[in-house]
């Protein structure tokens, strides 16, 4: 299942889940009604209305329900405090709710739309190719919508087949440019180039104006990522500053706020850092992903490739053999309140890095293979141009090269021979090297769509097999370059989450060691002068309240550092995960293999350096 059918039926799904209560008593915006268009999905926006406005409701009601029990039974707060302050928390908490699911739709589209763009170059070139080859925008939107399967090319499809019924001279391209103008205005100006070589004389004055098209959506490319490496950067720093370092260094002022008799209920304690924290953390990257202009679309790699063995199998004993060691290696590094950090985040990583692990070399493969398509093109291209055919160019160029490209060239190459199939199902027929199992799409299917074109055409088309090679060097070469761009940035972020975050927190940890006897290197002795010397919570509370007048309640005494050391542990866990997805996300988009291997890698190593920096700290300290 492809990604976006798979959030068509969840989305679908969740609107179905809620019954039809509240049809029509809140209408939809026009940015829902888009994006649900955009989505196709199978329900419209007033049911997701209405749903959304069923299921906030329910929300709310229960979490009155659960806030008023909480606070009544506990005593916590009197009931006259109690009810209107649960009212606010279920109001405020159902509107989150409704707005929530009202914008899902709204940013599922708005991802789909980043990735659609990052394919904007690859259908101007397609079209450019197929222009110079016959000047029919017809054809050239047909040939163009059949190169790819993103939403950018099934836009053009629909806006071709719409073409045909209302006879449009253009082939539906211009309607195709204004819907993505607000998007896209580059895309606009490039179909305007386009539609102006049509008409243009053949030969220089067409080249030069077919030329310009695809570097009007190139440069816009370019342009828009490098902008937006230079807006990360301060948004990032905020980021960083108040999503890493300041709730870590909190963490070891913990002694001195307790000893000034500053209150530090461990419920409040335990919400801040592994609830509300790595929400608002989860947000903020979240929102920075939102605003990224450009994805480019990445061939998926899942277990239908014939490559990708089934690793669930291996992967869960891996995980569960990883956090039995860690859980018993934790006490002799720091101590029993590290066992389940260590258990989870090693557990977890590994298991994520050997399941992905197959799928990442496949990657690994496909990236190789689609790199050296642009040398293929412009072998194969010359070939063509001095008049020999594709069915036998093919497997002397694949010859010629080395790596995966030619081994998926010379293995079309015997598929033709041996089925007698076109050389179009030859490369991108089931189980043909470039078919929908094997990691087509992108660059791939662009190319072999030029390579059937070529073989359909003959001579003529040699020489704009060559221009598109061009075109496919230039498209990576943005590519490399956006993603130097971005490396800046995302090289500080995936070091912190997996090792300088881990280490500030583990070393915060051994600080507040004061609060309790957490333990250190080789048991509880490293910690354990200073904990003689301050004592546990408990008795430094009583102290304080009973020079302070009671200013320490008794909950606040109940917090100790064998509690503060899993929350911690948990709170660097989770910034481990958000903060890899965000710079993957970042530089590469949000492929599944490349963000959940490189997830894993850092749970593994942000686990490991979080117990490593208490252990160093307590024998400093000790």
């Amino acid at each position: 299942m492809t990604g976006r059918r798979a959030v068509q039926r969840w989305i679908a799904s969740a609107a179905r889940a809620w019954p039809d209560r509240y049809a029509g008593w809140v209408a939809p915006d026009e940015e829902l009604r888009r994006a649900c268009a955009f989505l196709d999905l199978t329900v419209d926006a007033d049911r997701i209305t209405s749903a959304a406005a069923t299921g906030s409701a329910l929300v709310g009601a229960g979490t009155f329900v659960v806030a008023l029990g909480w606070w009544l039974l506990g005593r916590a707060v009197p009931p006259s405090i109690a009810v209107p302050l649960a009212s606010g928390i279920a109001v405020a908490t159902g509107w989150i709710a409704f707005s929530g699911s009202c914008r899902a739709p709204v940013v599922a589209a708005a991802i789909a739309r980043t990735r659609a763009v990052g394919d904007a170059a690859a259908v101007a070139s397609a079209l450019a190719l197929s222009l110079r080859l016959s000047p029919v925008p017809e054809r050239a939107a047909r040939f163009a919508a059949n190169a790819g399967t993103g939403p950018l090319h099934r836009s053009l499809a629909e806006h071709a087949d719409h073409a045909v019924v209302t006879g449009a001279a253009d082939g539906g391209l211009s309607a195709f440019a204004a819907e993505w103008r607000e998007w896209f205005p580059a895309l606009d100006r490039s179909v305007a180039l386009l539609l102006a070589a049509v008409d243009a004389d053949a030969g220089t004055d067409r080249t030069r104006l077919l030329d310009r098209a695809v570097a009007a959506v190139e440069d816009d490319l370019r342009d828009r990522t490098a902008s937006f490496a230079g807006d990360l950067r301060a948004p990032v720093t905020g980021l960083y500053a108040f999503g890493v370092l300041l709730p870590l260094a909190l963490v070891g002022t913990l002694p001195a706020a307790i000893a000034a008799g500053v209150p530090v209920p461990p419920r409040a304690f335990v919400v801040t850092y592994d609830v509300v924290l790595p929400a608002a953390v989860a947000v903020a990257a979240g929102r920075l992903l939102l605003r990224r202009p450009v994805a480019i679309p990445a061939p998926r790699i899942d277990t239908t490739h014939p490559d990708v063995p089934d690793r669930r199998g291996p992967a869960l004993l891996a995980a569960v053999a990883t956090a039995a060691a860690g859980w018993f290696a934790a006490p002799i590094v720091a101590g029993e309140w590290a066992s389940p950090v260590l258990a989870v985040g090693g557990g977890v990583g590994v298991g994520l890095c050997v399941h992905l692990h197959p799928r990442r070399e496949v990657r690994r493969a496909v990236d190789e293979r689609d790199r050296g398509l642009s040398d293929a093109l412009a072998l194969l291209g010359r070939r063509v141009a001095d008049g020999e055919a594709v069915e036998r160019a093919l497997p002397a160029v694949a010859a010629s090269l080395s790596g995966p490209t030619a081994d998926a060239l010379a293995e079309a190459s015997r598929r033709r021979s041996a089925l007698g199939v076109p050389v179009r199902r030859a490369l991108a027929g089931d189980g043909a090297p470039f078919g929908p199992d094997r990691g087509s799409g992108g660059r791939a299917a662009g190319a072999v769509t030029a390579i059937a074109t070529a073989a359909t055409e003959g001579r003529p088309a040699g020489d704009a097999l060559v221009t598109h090679a061009d075109r496919l060097d230039a498209l990576a070469s943005a590519e490399r370059a956006a993603r130097r761009e971005l490396a800046t940035v995302t090289g500080t972020l995936r070091d912190t989450a997996a090792l300088f975050g881990p280490l500030v927190g583990g070393a915060t940890v051994a600080l507040a060691g004061r609060l309790d006897d957490l333990g250190g290197f080789g048991g509880s002795g490293a910690v354990g002068g200073l904990a003689s010397g301050a004592g546990n919570i408990g008795s430094t509370a009583g102290a304080v309240g009973h020079t302070a007048g009671g200013a320490v309640t008794a909950e606040t005494a109940a917090l100790s550092a064998s509690l503060v050391g899993p929350v911690v542990g948990v709170y660097v866990l989770s910034l481990a995960a958000t903060l890899t997805v965000l710079a993957t996300g970042l530089e590469r988009g949000l492929d599944r293999t490349v963000v959940g291997y490189r997830v894993g890698i850092a749970l593994v190593t942000a686990s490991g350096a979080f117990v490593a920096g208490h252990a160093a700290v307590a024998m400093l300290i000790g």
